[in-house]
Parts: C-alpha cells; sequence; structure tokens
C-alpha cells in the first residue's frame, strides 16, 4: 500500500491522505491569509473523516469541473463540510473566484456535494475505490471518525482527530480495530491536561461568579462542537447563558441528527435551557445583551471574527466582567495576543481588556496520555505520525518506548 501526504504532514491544517493514487483520506485547509489548500487531486473515492476544515474544507474542490468522485463520510460529516463551505464563500466575497482570496471552489461545486455523497454510520464496512472502508466512533465531534482501509493484505487505520475522555456531548472513543499500519494525529503529543470534570469545575464556578457580581461572561467558542459542549456544561450548572454566531446553525445540524451525539435528551434539554440568536440579530441587541448578568457562547473561539467582534469590547473595560477562552489560541490570533499582553486587535482596533481574561482547556483531541494509551494497543504496528507541530519529536518518543515509528513529510510516496 502506497501512501502519500498532501498535507497535515507536520504541520496542523489541510489534512490529506492519498492510498495507492486512488481513495483519498480528507481534504482540508489551513485557515490563514490567505489560507492554505494541499495540492490537487484526482481520486477515485473519497472518505471525510469530520466536518473540521483542517479535514474538510477544501471538500468541493473535489467535484470541480465533470469530476464526480463518491464521498463517503457520516449524515453530521456531510451537513458540517457544506455548512463551512458555505461561510468559506461568504468570508472569501461573494462565492466566486476573485474574491478577498482564491477559493478553490465555488458555489457549483458546494452543491455538486449532493451528486455524489454516501453516508455511512459506525461500523458499517462499505466499498470506496475498491477498499473496504469502516468508520469508527472518534470521539471528537459529532459524526467524526477514525477510517479502517483494509485491501485485503494492508489493514491502515487513520485515527483522524480523536478524544478518548469523555465530555458532555460526546463520549471518548473505545474503538481499537485491528490494524498492521496506524496514522496517529499528535496536535496534544506534549500537553498532560488536567481531567475534564477539573476543567468544567473551574469554568462553571468562575462564570457563576461572574454572574452572581453583575457581570458579564463573554465565552468565546469554535462554532463546531465547542459551542455545544459549552451551552451544556451551563445548562448542567444551571448557569443563564446566549448562544450566538455560526453555532446557532451547526446546533441545528447535530439536533437533526441526534443519534451521534451520547446523550440526545440532555442535548435537547440543554438546548431549551440557552437562549439562541438569529441571523436577523443587529449589534444594537448584542450590545444590550452584553449589559445582562448572563453567559454569552459565541463565536470565533480565537476573536478572530464573528460577533464576538461586538460582544468583547462592551465588556472590555470593566474588571467585573469575564472573558473566557475555551481552547487553544493560535500564534498570532487575537485570542494569543490577548492571554500573552492583555491587549489585542479586536475587528481592527487596538484594545486594552480590564476584565478578567481566563482560558479553559475543553479541546475535543487527546492528550499525551490519551494518545499513548491508544497507541498501547498498537505496538506492533507501524505508526506514522502527522498532524501536530512536534510530529518528529512524537515518532522519536514513541521509538525509543519501542514503536516502530516514523513522522512522514508532505509529498514523498511511502510504501507501507
Amino acid at each position: 500500500m502506497d501512501l502519500r501526504f498532501l498535507g497535515g504532514a507536520r504541520e496542523v491544517g489541510r489534512s490529506a491522505i492519498l492510498v495507492d493514487d486512488s481513495l483519498l483520506l480528507d481534504y482540508g485547509m489551513k485557515p490563514g491569509t490567505p489560507p492554505g489548500y494541499p495540492e490537487d487531486v484526482a481520486p477515485d473515492a473519497v472518505v471525510v473523516s469530520h466536518g473540521h476544515l483542517d479535514h474538510a474544507g477544501a471538500v468541493p474542490a473535489l467535484v470541480a469541473g465533470t469530476r464526480r468522485p463518491p464521498i463517503h463520510w457520516t449524515p453530521p460529516t456531510r451537513d458540517l463540510t457544506r455548512l463551512l463551505a458555505q461561510d468559506t464563500l461568504k468570508l472569501q466575497g461573494g462565492g466566486e473566484r476573485g474574491g478577498r482570496y482564491d477559493c478553490p471552489f465555488t458555489r457549483a461545486e458546494v452543491a455538486a456535494l449532493g451528486e455524489v455523497s454516501e453516508t455511512h454510520g459506525y461500523q458499517e464496512t462499505f466499498e470506496a475505490a475498491g477498499y473496504e472502508v469502516t468508520l469508527y466512533d472518534a470521539g471528537h465531534i459529532p459524526g467524526s471518525a477514525h477510517v479502517l482501509v483494509d485491501d485485503g493484505d494492508t489493514r491502515l487505520l487513520y485515527t483522524a482527530d480523536f478524544n478518548t475522555e469523555d465530555q458532555r456531548l460526546l463520549a471518548g472513543t473505545t474503538a481499537r480495530p485491528d490494524a498492521d499500519v496506524v496514522i496517529t494525529e499528535a496536535t496534544y503529543a506534549d500537553v498532560t491536561r488536567d481531567d475534564r470534570a477539573s476543567i468544567e469545575d473551574a469554568f462553571a464556578t468562575s462564570v457563576a461568579e461572574t454572574i452572581r457580581g453583575g457581570g458579564t461572561a463573554v465565552v468565546p467558542a469554535f462554532a463546531v462542537g465547542r459551542t455545544q459542549e459549552l451551552f451544556m456544561v451551563c445548562a448542567a450548572h444551571d448557569i443563564p447563558c446566549y448562544v450566538d454566531g455560526m453555532g446557532v446553525a451547526v446546533t441545528e445540524r447535530f439536533t437533526q441528527t441526534s443519534e451521534f451525539l451520547r446523550d440526545a435528551d440532555a442535548f435537547q434539554a440543554a438546548r431549551g435551557h440557552a437562549r439562541f440568536l438569529n441571523k436577523s440579530t443587529r449589534n444594537g441587541q448584542r450590545k444590550r445583551i452584553a449589559d445582562k448578568p448572563t453567559a454569552i457562547v459565541t463565536t470565533a473561539g480565537m476573536l478572530s471574527g464573528g460577533p464576538a467582534m461586538t460582544y468583547v469590547p462592551e465588556i472590555a473595560g470593566n474588571p467585573q466582567h469575564e472573558l473566557a477562552l475555551t481552547g487553544y489560541q493560535v500564534e498570532g490570533t487575537p485570542g494569543r495576543e490577548l492571554l500573552d499582553t492583555g491587549s489585542a486587535e479586536i475587528d481592527g482596533r487596538h484594545l486594552r481588556v480590564a476584565a478578567r481574561v481566563n482560558s479553559y482547556d475543553f479541546s475535543a483531541h487527546a492528550d499525551r496520555e490519551g494518545l499513548r494509551t491508544f497507541l498501547d494497543d498498537y505496538r506492533g504496528s507501524e505508526v506514522l505520525v502527522n498532524h501536530g507541530d512536534r510530529c518528529e519529536w512524537f515518532a522519536e518518543q514513541l521509538r525509543a518506548d519501542g514503536f516502530d515509528a516514523s513522522a512522514p513529510d508532505r509529498g514523498p510516496t511511502i510504501t507501507v
């Protein structure tokens, strides 16, 4: 079996792995200005692990022109890929090439996804480009999957992004299918975090104290997965909250595929606890909400756009309020600048923040311990490390512990 990493090798973003020049696993983008994309490719079939931009953001480009490879995914991944593509086109400027940056697809390609979509549940084996493929619950976001590819001689397991710890939205992955070769993510290979219950309790205690003191807690959150986890946390701790931004539309999609959630009843109850804003909400209304003693769960998670651009300036000058960051802040983003310096450029103006700024690691990726626990079941397999800033280092750590591990680079073909 020949593998070629078109993206996601020794980096986070634009994940894309080509198997025998035939089967493509993921086709993501690397957010930035301009965004980064994998090289162009024309596979016979595609399997998409989950609906995050770095794994699915460039998928519509695969059906450009007359190309129509079947695209295999779970129903939530199908829905999220379409939603994210539509948002990408909106940001690109008008939905056609020649906008703010050169987007590799247009509205026509997004529409064409419906012609080639083939959805599957977990542990339902199907044929794709001549391979037997099975998806397993990865515990990362709703619909996320490990991908097992079997050609009759070699069994390849692509973990994609995964989590081994339970969240309110999802249970951690317990899948360990037999595999000769494992492609593992390494996003948090050098991080050991507190257990989820401790992180949640710290968040809920701080936000509740802010609200009791008459303050407002603005909670920037990624739209896919994180927003829903956080309004479920708020409901569990009886914290009043509003939900704003793209996470509202994502929540609706998850409602329609609730069989992929850990507890559909708990999700619906939490949804009823929160107050959701809609597309017609004006900034004047947002400013009035920012004066209320409540939590506001809103995009964008790294303060790089979205309704957070209205809420943050409203609370920034008053230490009575709280800004609760809930995910990793990438170098160069306003969220990272704020953590490092106490100020940031928000919506085109430099803003010094007197409100309390706290950071909570609600990541849906396995940390170092979770990765090692997962990989312990594959000590006899070849391990290929990708999707991380320190892939080579992690592969070296694994080799020192007796694994047959390496960190492929982007481009060259490797045989497994």
